[in-house]
């Protein structure tokens, strides 16, 4: 039996952010025995926390999809951390670093609370060509400057109107022609109050599939946000929200910089032992 917790990250109430199963003690797991849990708990992602191959982090995670590894992604990368202090094998202190296959990661604890990682640098930044196809995929809405960024999961980022956020409906046909070029996009809008909202999409087995809420898609806007000069009006930072149309209530606070955090908070809602 292996310790096992499931955490809901971006939120602080059970239920309205975006769930991560951890098998806190993973070392001596196969990747086919890894891939076999991811697909079993059929979670957006599952994480195993391993020792770590450099002293330089405080542990080592791999993330899997029920159908594939990945080398970062955004809400596992929280609630792997949250989890691990939880148990008391990480020390609760201000600080961590994560390694994981798109290298280290830092993380920090924010004055509130809640905890951020540093967004990984991008590894590509490219203005989509067939715009057209996009505004097809969007039912005819417009996003502004859509462009392809990739910081190792890779997110099409383009902004758009609240009233049109809220309303879209993608079109299904166009999409698959959209996925010869990227199959994961996300959408945000800016409110009057100065918030931000978002939406995420991502294939899955040839469906489209919006997710709850998005860390990494949430890294990609805050890049897009100081590509496209946003960042002037909203300063050193923002609030956004993500997941209304999927019944949850995600928030995430988002710090503007040279390097930029992406931050929430995080509760555990199972906390036991699992048999792999």
């Amino acid at each position: 039996m292996r310790r096992f917790a499931q955490v809901d990250v971006f939120t602080s109430r059970p239920g309205l952010g975006n769930p991560v199963a951890v098998v806190l003690d993973a070392e001596g797991l196969s990747d086919e025995e890894m891939q076999r849990l991811a697909n079993w708990t059929n979670l957006s992602e599952t994480t195993f926390v391993l020792p770590a191959t450099t002293s330089k982090a405080d542990y080592r995670v791999r993330i899997f999809t029920p159908g594939r590894e990945l080398p970062f992604a955004g809400h596992p990368t929280i609630g792997t951390c949250k989890a691990l202090v939880d148990v008391g094998q990480l020390q609760s202190g201000a600080a961590w670093v994560q390694e994981c296959a798109a290298g280290l990661v830092e993380l920090r604890r924010l004055d509130d609370g809640a905890t951020a990682f540093a967004a990984p640098a991008a590894v590509s930044v490219e203005p989509l060509v067939d715009e057209e196809l996009f505004t097809r995929v969007l039912g005819g809405v417009k996003a502004d400057q859509p462009t392809i960024i990739e910081i190792g999961p890779r997110w099409l980022v383009g902004r758009v109107r609240v009233e049109e956020l809220h309303a879209l409906q993608p079109d299904l046909a166009a999409y698959r022609k959209l996925c010869a070029i990227t199959t994961d996009f996300t959408l945000y809008a800016l409110d009057a109050a100065g918030d931000l909202h978002v939406r995420s999409f991502f294939d899955d087995g040839g469906s489209l599939i919006e997710d709850p809420v998005c860390g990494s898609g949430n890294a990609c806007v805050a890049r897009h946000v100081q590509l496209s000069g946003l960042d002037v009006a909203l300063g050193s930072g923002y609030q956004a929200f993500q997941g209304r149309h999927r019944g949850r209530d995600g928030r995430i606070s988002v710090q503007l910089g040279e390097q930029n955090w992406i931050g929430g908070e995080a509760v555990t809602v199972v906390s036991g032992t699992i048999a792999v």
